[in-house]
């Protein structure tokens, strides 16, 4: 009977995997190193990231590539990327720190009624994101949804050690951010009726929906989420190094894929 139970849930497996349409795949598998961004241009727009909210250094002063920096779980992703915010993270003459990379396509990511932003995250101990300061990660340019990390401006105390979800400024959802332990996210987005939920598992578990598809006021035009992160100044808390690792990056539609790092390209 055992026998036949994992038959089943294979077969399940499958099946469910059939019904994904995989829309975008941002999971850094055809890329040689993170220098490969900048073939990418507003003339050239090549890859599958737009490249252009950074600071004043080279590529690799913020994003690295490397085997090393994904979920060991994931065994679709070749290699994962670390984000780094340090003294010269700084866009467009913003007081805000900011690494950020956009889905550059033209398949419909910002349509339909199953739409599903998959990655994974993680911190080290080694240059950790600060807890006196607010990181706004993976958000959409309106914050309809994203998640958030550190201290958020406004709130009560002088530090937060919780990852957040949150829809339109609202968390609905915390751990604490403990380092080495990778978070599989996914948002589960209606844009259609104007709704999204969210999805998290840890390690190497499957995602579960954590929380059912909410209202929110949802807006994209397909160019707007932003893989990274951008950190709000805050007085009195001086800039520190910080890393972020990301991996199991895409975007699909119709039934979600669990599994850690999403289905073959």
């Amino acid at each position: 009977m055992k026998s036949l139970s994992v038959l089943t849930a294979l077969a399940t497996s499958l099946f469910t995997a059939g019904e994904a349409a995989l829309l975008w795949d941002g999971r850094f598998n055809d890329f040689t190193s993170a220098a490969d961004l900048n073939k990418w241009s507003w003339s050239n727009q090549v890859g599958p990231y737009q490249y252009y909210i950074h600071g004043s250094g080279s590529v690799d002063k913020y994003i690295q590539l490397s085997p090393s920096h994904k979920n060991p779980n994931d065994t679709v992703s070749k290699q994962g990327a670390k984000f780094t915010l340090d003294s010269t993270a700084y866009w467009n003459g913003q007081n805000m720190r900011r690494i950020e990379l956009i889905p550059q396509t033209k398949a419909a990511i910002a349509s339909g009624s199953k739409v599903f932003y998959h990655f994974s995250i993680m911190r080290k101990d080694v240059n950790p994101p600060s807890i006196y300061r607010e990181h706004q990660i993976c958000f959409f340019e309106s914050h309809f949804t994203e998640l958030k990390y550190g201290w958020i401006s406004g709130e009560q105390g002088t530090s937060n050690p919780n990852l957040q979800w949150m829809t339109n400024q609202q968390s609905r959802w915390k751990t604490e951010w403990k380092a080495g332990v990778w978070h599989n996210v996914a948002y589960e987005i209606d844009f259609s009726s104007r709704k999204v939920g969210f999805w998290h598992s840890e390690g190497g578990e499957p995602l579960k929906q954590i929380v059912a598809p909410v209202s929110a006021p949802v807006s994209s035009n397909g160019q707007d989420w932003h893989l990274g992160v951008l950190e709000l100044p805050r007085s009195g808390y001086p800039d520190a190094n910080e890393d972020f690792y990301f991996s199991g990056v895409y975007i699909e539609s119709g039934t979600i894929t669990t599994t850690i790092g999403g289905p073959a390209a």
